[in-house]
Formats: structure tokens, C-alpha cells, sequence
């Protein structure tokens, strides 16, 4: 196994820059999931690690070897694409044994690992099968056992789920998670797919535009997202935006002016913030409470009422905001479109956020952190 370092690390096509400085350090055994909108660079950060791309400028590391000159064979990584590229005419298990072949690895040595990477991957039963006779999971188990056998210090993963059905996914999704808790190999998981990048990773790296836009761990950058974009992009339904205004700031709150005329104070470092500011609060759908618990309190009319059973997803008009603010609130409440709802709000739970997007520090410590 392996760490892997980048440092200043910048990918470009002529005077396109795809990724900028990137500096990031992963650790020997952690699972790290890219994770970003489309168009981001985080394949193409996959693809320098792997040598699959040449790097502009920058030095990666992986141990302590620097592989910028290095060809992809020469890098101990293995790569699960998107796509199975399995060869059809022959069996799963030739299939896993392809890559050692062609490195004329002996048969002992070849049949050996065959049958132990299918046992990890429950393939055992499934050896002489062609691509053909499997369902979707199971080709994607046989794509990751085909890595597996060669034994890389470092496994690469460029969004590996993404043809599967929603089912399948989540039981992949399992599986490679189990996969990891049992090899405690480095693995870098590639992924547009936010769940997946909450429930997979041990440190999470949210891209946007070529460079970082925070490094954490995955309730770190949930509830301490250090800018707008990480708070938007991590969570579903998605942070719910409003426009205040500062009214009065200091280190230890900020006051602030809600839509309607209303004031609310705000649990935030406003060591920075001006009088008269304006400013954007953050608030996670299911930080709705009811109104008479909460330090603000709001009504609105029923836009759009989704019932899903262990909750509803409730669809707000309020007055003075201009998209509609979504709930998450009991499934066992009756909801009907038009009626007018209650909904209230906790001052620690909120999140404030400047004209350039970067967050005011939250004070309160959340139990799911800290304890």
C-alpha cells in the first residue's frame, strides 16, 4: 500500500487550464472520493494519477517515488472505469487472469489469485461464465477483481456505478466499501454522485473549476462547509438560500434582517462582517423544526407536497423570497397543497455566507463531530 501526494499539481490544453494547484495529501489505506459537477477535473486528476495523462506542472508522489516521467505499468495503480470493458468471449475468470497473462505471471501464481480475489468478490461461483450471463453488479465486480489481482498500491475508481440501476448501485456501493474495510488499500474514488461521496469516503475533496474547494471529512464539509458551493453541492435536497442583511455583527453572532422585515440572530463569526452587509443564510431542509421551538418562526403556502413515506418533502411560496424554501419534515403529517405551513428555525443550525460565497465560522458543535 501507498500514500499519494500531489503538490501544485496543474493540468493544461493549450492555454485551457483543466486543474490548478492542486496540493493534496492521501494517506496509506484512506479511501478519498473526488467528487464535483461535471466538467470539474476531477477524471482528469484521476487520469494524472494513473499516467494516463501527462501532468503540466506540479510533482506527484506516490510513497515516496516521484511518477511524473513514469509509465502507467510502472505506477503499482489500478484503474475500474465506467465502463466493464470486459472481453466478452472469454470466461470471468480468464477475464481476471488477462492483465497477469500478459505480464507472464506463472499458472500456479495466476489460478492462485483468481480464486482468492473471487472468493473476496463472491465470483467463485461464477468463474466460467461469460460476461453475457451477468448482471450488471456482477461485471463490475468482475472489471474490480481484474485490478485486484495484480495487487496495486493504489486503486483508482473513475465513477464505477454510474451504468448501474439505482439498486445495484447501492449495493455496489456496499460492496466496495466492505471491499475497502477488508483490503486497507489506498483508494481514490472518482464520483459526480454526492451520496456516494458521503457514505463512501474517509475524506472527501469537493472540486469545482480545476481547484479544491475543501478537504474534509464527510459531516465536516456537511456541516462546516467553508463556502457556498461546498454547502449547495453536499446534501439532497440541496441547502436552502435566502437574501438578508446584516443589521449588527460581532465574533460572536450576527444580526440579521430576514425576508419580511423580520430579525433573527445567527450563531456565526461576524468579526468581519458590516452593518448593512448583505449576506446569504443557509439552512438544510431537515433544520426545519416546528415553530414553537424555534428561535424564528415563519409561515407559508404549500407549493408542492411530496410524501415518501418516513418523511414529507414540503415545497414553500413565502413572501419576499423568490425560489421556494424545501422542508423535510414527519412523514405521518397531513400536508395538502395551498394550506398554509408552520416552520421554524434554530440559530445554531444556520449558516451565513458573504457576497463572495465564503462562510461565516459557525460556533456550535455538532454532537455528530464532536460528541
Amino acid at each position: 500500500m501507498a500514500s499519494v501526494t500531489l503538490r501544485n499539481i496543474c493540468k493544461s490544453y493549450g492555454d485551457i487550464a483543466i486543474t490548478r494547484n492542486i496540493d493534496l495529501d492521501i494517506e496509506d489505506g484512506e479511501f478519498v472520493v473526488f467528487v464535483g459537477p461535471s466538467g470539474c477535473g476531477k477524471s482528469t486528476l484521476l487520469r494524472l494519477i494513473a499516467g494516463l495523462e501527462d501532468i503540466s506542472a506540479g510533482e506527484l508522489l506516490i510513497g515516496e517515488q516521484r511518477v511524473n516521467d513514469l509509465p502507467p505499468m510502472d505506477r503499482s495503480v489500478g484503474m475500474v472505469f465506467q465502463s466493464y470493458a470486459l472481453y466478452p468471449h472469454m470466461t470471468v475468470a480468464e477475464n481476471m487472469a488477462f492483465g497477469l497473462k500478459l505480464a507472464k505471471v506463472d499458472k500456479g501464481t495466476i489460478r492462485r489469485k483468481v480464486e482468492e480475489v473471487s472468493r473476496i468478490l463472491q465470483l467463485d461461483q461464477l468463474l466460467e461464465r461469460k460476461p453475457k450471463d451477468l448482471s450488471g453488479g456482477q461485471r463490475q465486480r468482475v472489471a474490480i477483481g481484474r485490478t485486484m489481482v495484480r495487487e496495486p498500491k493504489v486503486f483508482l475508481f473513475d465513477e464505477p456505478l454510474s451504468n448501474l440501476d439505482a439498486f445495484l448501485r447501492v449495493q455496489m456501493r456496499i460492496e466496495i466499501s466492505r471491499l475497502h474495510q477488508r483490503l486497507r488499500s489506498t483508494m481514490i474514488y472518482v464520483t459526480h454522485d454526492q451520496v456516494e461521496a458521503m457514505t463512501m469516503a474517509d475524506k472527501i475533496v469537493v472540486l469545482n473549476a480545476g481547484q479544491i474547494a475543501q478537504v474534509g471529512q464527510p459531516l465536516e464539509l456537511y456541516h462546516y462547509p467553508r463556502n457556498r458551493f461546498v454547502a449547495g453541492f453536499l446534501g439532497s435536497p440541496q441547502m436552502n438560500f435566502l437574501q438578508v442583511k446584516a443589521l449588527a455583527a460581532s465574533a460572536e453572532v450576527v444580526e440579521i434582517e430576514m425576508p419580511g422585515g423580520y430579525r433573527m440572530q445567527v450563531l456565526v463569526d461576524g468579526s468581519s462582517v458590516q452593518p448593512g452587509e448583505e449576506l446569504t443564510l443557509g439552512v438544510r431542509p431537515e433544520h426545519f423544526v416546528d415553530a414553537e421551538q424555534a428561535d424564528f418562526a415563519f409561515y407559508g403556502q404549500i407549493a408542492v407536497a411530496e410524501r415518501l413515506g418516513d418523511h414529507n418533502l414540503v415545497y414553500l411560496n413565502l413572501e419576499g423570497v423568490e425560489d421556494m424554501v424545501t422542508l423535510r419534515g414527519d412523514g405521518n403529517r397531513k400536508v395538502a397543497v395551498g394550506e398554509t405551513y408552520a416552520a421554524g428555525l434554530m440559530a445554531n443550525k444556520c449558516h451565513l455566507f458573504r457576497a463572495d460565497g465564503q462562510a461565516c465560522s459557525r460556533h456550535y458543535r455538532e454532537p455528530a463531530i464532536y460528541g
